[in-house]
Parts: structure tokens; sequence; C-alpha cells
């Protein structure tokens, strides 16, 4: 591979703002999927995470698609996203399956429930980068590529209008997305810095506390709290934690829950052989990218409910990291139920896509 804009690179980050910046900028929808720069050089092509990790293994529909359909020799940063084509919204959690040591699992999801690709930055294009290029220039020589380009890849919708930029955040969500990028139109890719804007949603939830870990450093501070919500059957369901504290809080935290430390015995996270009745409890197990790490945790008496923000479900759980807000000593734990969750308006994401002109 010989390109001018070579792996690995680390792509242009975001910062986060409060709401839709005005000013000079490019607004796009900010995608819920694997952050992806593709290199393209004839029939290589290496298709990279924002860590710099190879990716071909797990997506090879795309890595064909690519090698098919991408000009001959370039660089596309994007999102690789799964869309799910009954409810016509993203699907992270389906998407997070691919993520799999066996080939042949890989392949068996590739063909039922194949990938797609947003682009939304050139880097490269034949043997001219782009780095230095302002926003607004790549912009434009991006679309002239993705002009005709068919499924499964796409361009992402752009506009220089807030208030635009201000109805897709509204409604972009209800088709699984994840906010508001603003982008600077004369500013160059400037990798691994944080120079975009990023605009989320922020919501908070009561939820149950039920258990904690520790942290790695520290087996006398809280690593994080283990949040738990009742569904419609009455059971205690792990929905995320809270983990973003400063070290003299987390070793007082761990103070002020050791009264709630109890055993597994009759906890509705236990192992399901030390729990009454035949329920199998929706626990506080990891996922697939936990890898070798320690997943243990300490069981407290589900007698205290927090309030935490967070962004949005990605089913029955916080998609990212919620974040303490403060005690509810006011709630009772068995008032903490989805129900109090806000659910977005359902969006047809083929509106979302048809609006970068793919």
């Amino acid at each position: 591979m010989d390109l001018p804009v070579m792996p690995p690179l680390a792509p242009m980050l975001a910062k986060a703002v409060a709401r839709v910046p005005a000013g000079n900028y490019g607004y796009e929808p900010k995608w819920d999927g694997f952050r992806t720069i593709v290199f393209r050089d004839g029939n290589e092509v290496e298709i990279a995470s924002r860590n710099g990790r190879a990716m071909n293994r797990y997506f090879p529909e795309l890595e064909e698609a690519f090698r098919r359909l991408l000009p001959e020799r370039c660089v596309v940063d994007g999102e690789i996203v799964l869309i799910d084509d009954a409810a016509r919204r993203l699907d992270f959690d389906t998407l997070q399956q691919r993520i799999h040591p066996a080939a042949s699992r890989v392949r068996k999801l590739a063909a039922e429930t194949p990938a797609a690709f947003v682009g939304f930055d050139l880097l490269a294009l034949g043997d001219r980068s782009m780095l230095a290029e302002p926003y607004e220039r790549r912009r434009a020589l991006l679309a002239e590529t993705f002009a005709q380009l068919p499924p499964p890849l796409y361009l992402t919708a752009e506009t220089r209008d807030r208030a635009v930029a201000e109805e897709w955040f509204a409604s972009f969500e209800g088709a699984g997305l994840d906010g508001v990028l603003a982008k600077a139109l004369d500013e160059p890719y400037e990798a691994g810095r944080r120079t975009m804007l990023k605009i989320k949603h922020e919501r908070t939830a009561d939820c149950v506390l039920a258990g904690y870990r520790t942290h790695k450093n520290d087996p006398k501070a809280i690593g994080s709290l283990l949040l738990g919500l009742f569904d419609d059957d009455g059971a205690l369901v792990h929905v995320g934690v809270a983990s973003s504290f400063p070290m003299p809080r987390r070793r007082k935290l761990f103070e002020e829950l050791q009264p709630l430390v109890t055993d597994a015995a009759g906890h509705p996270w236990a192992p399901a052989e030390q729990q009454s009745g035949t329920r199998t409890p929706r626990t506080a197990e990891g996922s697939r990218w936990s890898g070798d790490k320690d997943l243990s945790f300490t069981f407290l008496r589900p007698e205290r409910v927090v309030e935490v923000k967070y962004d949005h479900m990605e089913g029955e759980r916080f998609r990212h990291t919620a974040q303490f807000q403060r005690w509810r000593p006011d709630r009772d734990p068995g008032s903490c139920t989805y129900a109090q969750l806000e659910e977005p308006v359902r969006y047809d994401l083929d509106d979302v896509l048809s609006t970068g002109g793919s």
C-alpha cells in the first residue's frame, strides 16, 4: 500500500458542547457505530478502527464493497453501522456481535446482517493528501466521490443551516442516531485532536444501586457503581454503570456503601443456583469487549436510589457510561422502572440516509 495518507492514522475527534453552535460550521448527524478509516490502494483495502486495529476480518462484505466501489486510491473516514431492516433504524447491539473470534460466525453474520458504511470525510484521493485542506473542500470532493455509489456505501447528510441541524438533533435520534456534529468549514483534518464539536442528548434516570466494582488501583475505592431498573415483570435488570469520580470521592463512596454490602443469597443478580424461584437473572455481566477483565462485583442490598445522567438507551441498557448526579433518598427503589425513561419518537432511517444524497 503506497498512499499519500498511510495507516495507522488517528481519526479527528470531537469535544462535547451543550448546544448546536452558531458560526461558520458544517453540521452532520452523529452516527452510532464503529468509527473507521478505510484505505484503498488498488486491490489492497485496510479497514482500520479508531485505535488503528485492522477490522477486515470482521466485515468481509464491506471489504469487498470498498474494493468494488471506492475510487482506486483513496482514504475515507466514516462509520460502520448496521441497519435493522424491519425497524428501519440503527442497531448497535447486533453490530457488536460482528466482533467475534470465529471466522465461521463472522461469515454467517455477514450474510444474515450485512453492515453498511457512512462516509463523512475524505482524507486522500489519488496521489493527493487532503489532510491540510479545509473541511469545506474535503466535503465537496467527498460528495462528488460518493454521488453515484450504491448501498452499502452512503454519504452522510450535511447542512450549513443551524436550524436544520437543530431539527436533525431532535428527530434523527428516533432512527438510532447519536446527536449532531459541527465541523468548522475552514479547518484542516487534525488527526487525533478534538477539534470537532459534538452535541448529544442528555437525560436523567433514577436507578437502583445494586452493586459496585472496586478500582483497579485501590481495593478500598469504588471503580464503578452498578445500576438497575425494574422491568414489567418486576425483575431488576442491570442497565449500566456510573464510574467517573475523583479518587477521594471513590474512597469516600467505598466507606459510605459498606453498610449495604450483602452476600449473593437472595440478591437479584446472584447466580441462578443461589436464587429462589426459577427466573434467570439479567445480571451485571460484561460484553464481548470485556476480554479478560475481572467482572466480579460486590453485592449491595438494593435499597439506595441514585440519579444519573445518560444520553440514550441501546436495548435494555444505557449505551454509554452514566454520570452520577445525586442520591435520591426520597425515592423508593421499587419505583425505579423503565416507564420513567423518555422514548424518542420513531424516525425512518431511510429518510436520514436519503438526506445525504447517496
